[in-house]
């Protein structure tokens, strides 16, 4: 009963925080690296590598593990074959720590929070009431680097619906 409480406190933390507005569309997003997880292997992701394959849906989360944010993980989950026929890949990023707090603090030569704080800074989505968190925004970026879509929401519906209309657009 107490990890349910933490789980629903953590997400109505992010929820009720206010966030500062996300990258408009018509930029050029910035070109990211960072360590990455792809079907449950470790792999290293770089924007400009994933966008000569096509576009990318990169969509931001307060939290893993929190209710919302797996609401809308699994609405992404659900629709990856859509965006695959789109030609589109799509990058889930969180600042959150989900359920329980970290027990590291990021290194001086940096680590996984400091290149996720960075990511999140960078695309202009940390949370500003929890500084290191992002919220929920989600953006479409074509082939050739530039922010096509951008759609800013804390709940977790409304993502999968405009991005996949945004990709489909681009094949057009």
């Amino acid at each position: 009963m107490k990890s349910m409480f933490a789980i629903a406190a953590v997400c109505a933390i992010a929820i009720a925080t206010p966030a500062l507005a996300g990258l408009p569309v018509g930029s050029k997003a910035p070109d990211i690296t960072a360590k990455a997880y792809e079907n449950g292997n470790p792999s290293n992701f770089k924007l400009s590598d994933a966008l000569k394959k096509g576009p990318v849906v990169l969509y931001f989360f307060p939290g893993a593990f929190t209710p919302g944010c797996n609401v809308e993980a699994q609405q992404f989950a659900a629709s990856i074959d859509k965006y695959k026929a789109a030609g589109a890949q799509v990058i889930g990023v969180t600042g959150g720590f989900g359920t329980s707090a970290r027990t590291s603090t990021p290194t001086a030569g940096g680590g996984l929070d400091e290149a996720v704080r960075d990511f999140s800074k960078a695309y202009q989505v940390e949370l500003t009431q929890r500084p290191g968190w992002s919220n929920r925004t989600s953006y479409v970026i074509d082939k050739s680097g530039n922010i096509v879509m951008a759609f800013e929401n804390l709940g977790p519906d409304g993502h999968v619906d405009k991005t996949l209309a945004a990709v489909q657009g681009l094949k057009k």
